[in-house]
């Protein structure tokens, strides 16, 4: 599983369930209170036709708990008015002659006019919990630490492909990150909402148009560069997720290529970093052995010895899906969803399965490389 992606104490840092709606200002462009904490953290919003979500995005931003100085939106061309929705709340916009194309090219644009000691990047379908900032700022006190990331969850819980990625980031961010973070290596600071050292995120070149995952090509650098990366568990995000196959279609394909190709430029600096090396090592096992077997192994010897037995290998890990989410669940009050939603992950996984392989053949072995940056909401 590549989502992106301690001990068991950690788990009890779990978040508690919020609303994020009902935390948010009832209009835009209120002042933020001049009586909350500033943070020393310049916010950077790239945004390209968002106008159905950057004011929630906003709104939740100015609630915070702990203040940024400053709110940049970068406006990359958009059509649909986005950038004079983000300016009506009071917030600094950067509009490009032209679209840059990618993610990493308008966050770009921003960071040369961040004078703050710390940046925060946040996709502009994301809403934060009222005090996601305040919780993540302590993770860099440490000045060897370059970047920090937080818990995701859906905002949205109701199609099956948003239930299905419920489960997925339940279960990584559950299980998989703490054990990540207990080795010091989150295997991506996540991109919808990661705080980063200024001087370090400026040193290493900003975000990289190089892969289409620069998130991922941004935390394995890096690591090369010898810095920390921190996992919070109690800061919370909630970005919007794909509703329909066709915007799922397009999410996991600019995942999947992302990750091949971020394998094919970072693989000599990965071997040096222990644990990184091994989780890369588990990944490209899940991607090529556990797809292929869900994909084909499965339903050929269901049909080769007639015997349905063979397809409980899809859901045969069910238990250890179910045990390290379910304690989360609870103390979300969402246990209802969280197992009326199981189906939807496996349906999910297997979905992708295909793109995996598919990002392994078109990659590595016909040399197709996948360059063209396409929104998966």
């Amino acid at each position: 599983m590549l989502i992106q992606e301690r001990d068991t104490s950690v788990l009890s840092e779990s978040p508690v369930r919020i609303n994020p709606a009902s935390t948010l200002p009832s209009t835009c462009g209120e002042t933020p209170d001049s009586g909350k904490k500033k943070s020393g953290l310049t916010i950077i919003i790239p945004a390209y036709n968002e106008a159905a979500s950057i004011v929630d995005t906003i709104r939740s931003l100015q609630a915070q708990t702990l203040q940024a100085e400053e709110i940049i939106v970068v406006d990359d061309f958009s059509s649909d008015g986005t950038g004079d929705l983000a300016r009506s709340c009071g917030v600094t916009v950067l509009r490009p002659l032209h679209n840059t194309g990618t993610k990493a090219g308008a966050q770009n644009l921003a960071l040369q006019r961040v004078a703050t000691e710390f940046t925060l990047a946040i996709d502009a379908d994301t809403v934060l919990a009222p005090d996601a900032i305040e919780k993540l700022l302590p993770a860099m006190d440490e000045p060897n630490v370059a970047a920090a990331c937080g818990f995701v969850l859906p905002r949205h819980v109701n199609t099956i492909w948003e239930r299905g990625r419920y489960v997925e980031y339940l279960f990584a961010f559950t299980f998989f990150k703490p054990i990540q973070d207990y080795y010091g290596r989150p295997l991506i600071s996540s991109g919808c909402f990661s705080m980063y050292r200024t001087s370090i995120l400026k040193n290493i070149g900003g975000w990289s148009t190089r892969t289409l995952a620069e998130d991922m090509d941004l935390t394995w650098s890096l690591y090369q560069e010898n810095y920390d990366v921190r996992f919070v568990p109690a800061a919370v995000s909630y970005p919007i997720e794909p509703h329909t196959f066709s915007f799922m279609r397009k999410q996991l394909k600019r995942w999947s290529h992302g990750f091949v190709q971020n394998v094919q430029l970072h693989w000599r600096g990965i071997l040096r970093v222990g644990y990184l090396r091994s989780m890369i090592a588990v990944s490209l096992w899940d991607a090529v052995v556990a797809s292929t077997v869900y994909l084909f192994l499965l339903p050929l010897l269901a049909i080769a010895f007639a015997n349905p037995y063979f397809l409980i290998g899809y859901v045969i890990d069910i238990p250890a899906l179910i045990v390290p989410t379910i304690f989360t669940a609870i103390r979300r009050k969402e246990v209802f969803q969280l197992l009326s939603s199981v189906p939807a992950f496996f349906v999910l996984r297997t979905v992708n399965s295909i793109f995996l392989l598919e990002a392994l053949w078109s990659e590595l072995i016909v040399r197709k490389s996948f360059r063209i940056y396409e929104k998966g909401h």
